[in-house]
């Protein structure tokens, strides 16, 4: 904690490289990503502050809306469209993701209550599939193609939120799926013409 602390306090210190701030926001992006500490959207895509809208979630989910039940997720989301209008929309897994990983193997969550029933929203299960040259995710510690999955799975339902699908039908919207190796560095994003995620 301390190397927080004394990088906190000598932040504050250059107040010219933070006064246009004051005036507002005006990002482009929202970016919607696990709260998984390995993954640090503005090191990923070389953001400034005021460049990105982040909503971070266990797993990157987007819980399904309900406008009874209204959540700080879909508080997030509708005002980063309705309000910031955003253009585009990122919803980034990662691999060795540790709610991904539970749901592959069916973890016994008994003990972290919040979490068994937060992972409930992840729609439906990432498939374990195996084939004779790639090993099921199962065995595999970076559960991509699970995490691609769910990434998908994220966008299908963010597509549902009412703000979201009117800016979508009037072509003012633009939703993205990436890939984050932490392993690596690497960042691929689903190309709809290969229905594959490929290099950036």
């Amino acid at each position: 904690m301390q190397p927080l602390i004394d990088n906190a306090r000598t932040f504050g210190q250059r107040p010219e490289e933070f006064a246009k701030l004051a005036e507002g926001q005006s990002p482009q992006v929202l970016f919607i990503t696990c709260s998984d500490s390995r993954v640090v959207p503005a090191l990923i895509t070389g953001a400034r502050p005021g460049e990105l809208f982040e909503l971070r979630t266990a797993g990157n989910i987007v819980p399904p809306y309900a406008s009874a039940l209204p959540t700080g997720e879909a508080a997030t989301i509708e005002y980063a469209v309705e309000v910031l209008g955003v253009s585009d929309i990122v919803v980034c897994g990662h691999s060795h993701c540790g709610a991904v990983g539970a749901l592959v193997r069916g973890d016994d969550l008994t003990a972290v209550p919040a979490v068994r029933d937060w992972l409930a929203h992840a729609a439906d299960a990432p498939p374990a599939t195996e084939t004779a040259t790639t090993p099921s995710d199962t065995d595999d510690p970076t559960v991509a193609s699970a995490v691609q999955h769910h990434v998908l799975a994220q966008l299908l339902r963010l597509r549902s939120y009412p703000c979201v699908e009117q800016r979508l039908a009037k072509d003012e919207l633009r939703l993205h799926g990436w890939y984050y190796e932490v392993h690596t560095g690497s960042v691929r994003e689903h190309r709809a013409a290969t229905d594959a995620f490929e290099a950036l």
